[in-house]
């Protein structure tokens, strides 16, 4: 009777003993440095320095800094292109591909090359095509439209960071957006056409219904990436965040500000703590949205 006795007194903390590497991972790698930023953007510290206490005086500098405006400006214009496209192309890619044709396989595969490829291969890529030098501009002037100034140009670049986001992007999407459609019952789509509705409206009555949650998910994942964007802009702008550093975005902010031997870390802990705040109120204006959809 001992032995089963002894079992039955390490039960309960068996499933801590479970749990234990994953919460220690987490407390490690995601709550300790969220806890040590947050107490961080109150002091003064920088890279070598402890720091002191200072308050809210990183976060009033935050309102005078020109650059935070900048960033701002730039992390929302992210979101407010990036984030339409990649709801509605990869939805439209998913229902290309899941057409049963000849060769179809090939096409899905080469949709999602991009989604692996890693980003600084890719950035590279496109800063290579996109160059005043590169293939897309000696195309250009050889038809006779001349030269256009991908990378040298504040908006143009802005927007070819964008295209780059998007087309990455976009396998991604269009895998979640394959499970979806799979589990939408064909019976609609043929009801649909016998009441004599075309393409376009069973898509808009039938398909983009039955797949709204998903578009919310896609919307959330997407705008949150959005405004987190670093590695597009800083492989095509450089570290300085293109011409007078008006393509940084907020996170190219606190890279700058919170790096080397002189870094800022309290001033970066301020802006990470905005960028945080940020992602929270897009994905909680996203999820609300889908509620009073639904109501």
């Amino acid at each position: 009777m001992a032995a089963p006795l002894r079992v039955r007194r390490q039960l309960p903390t068996s499933p801590w003993l479970f749990a234990a590497p994953g919460l220690l991972i987490t407390g490690a790698f995601v709550l300790y440095p969220f806890v040590s930023t947050l107490v961080n953007s109150f002091t003064d510290r920088r890279t070598l320095l402890p720091g002191r206490f200072v308050g809210l005086a990183n976060f009033r500098e935050l309102v005078h800094d020109d650059m935070f405006w900048t960033g701002l400006r730039n992390s929302v214009l992210y979101v407010l292109v990036v984030v339409p496209a990649l709801v509605v192309l990869p939805l439209l890619l998913a229902l290309l591909v899941r057409r049963n044709i000849p060769g179809i396989t090939f096409f899905r595969s080469a949709f999602y090359t991009p989604v692996v490829a890693s980003i600084v291969v890719v950035g590279l890529i496109w800063v290579w095509l996109l160059d005043e030098r590169g293939l897309v501009n000696s195309v250009l002037e050889t038809v006779g439209i001349g030269r256009i100034g991908f990378l040298s140009d504040q908006w143009l670049l802005l927007l070819s960071a964008m295209a780059v986001t998007v087309w990455k992007g976009l396998g991604y999407y269009m895998v979640i957006y394959l499970a979806a459609l799979a589990n939408v019952p064909r019976e609609l789509h043929e009801a649909a056409a016998v009441d004599g509705a075309g393409p376009v409206r069973r898509f808009l009555s039938v398909t983009v219904p039955a797949v709204r949650s998903t578009m919310v998910l896609v919307a959330a994942l997407s705008s949150v990436a959005a405004f987190k964007v670093f590695s597009e802009v800083y492989l095509m702008a450089g570290p300085s965040g293109g011409p007078a550093g008006e393509d940084t975005t907020l996170v190219m902010l606190v890279q700058r500000t919170g790096t080397g031997l002189t870094g800022r870390v309290g001033y970066a802990s301020a802006l990470s703590v905005v960028v945080f705040a940020v992602t929270v109120a897009l994905m909680l204006l996203v999820l609300r949205a889908d509620r009073r959809e639904e109501a």
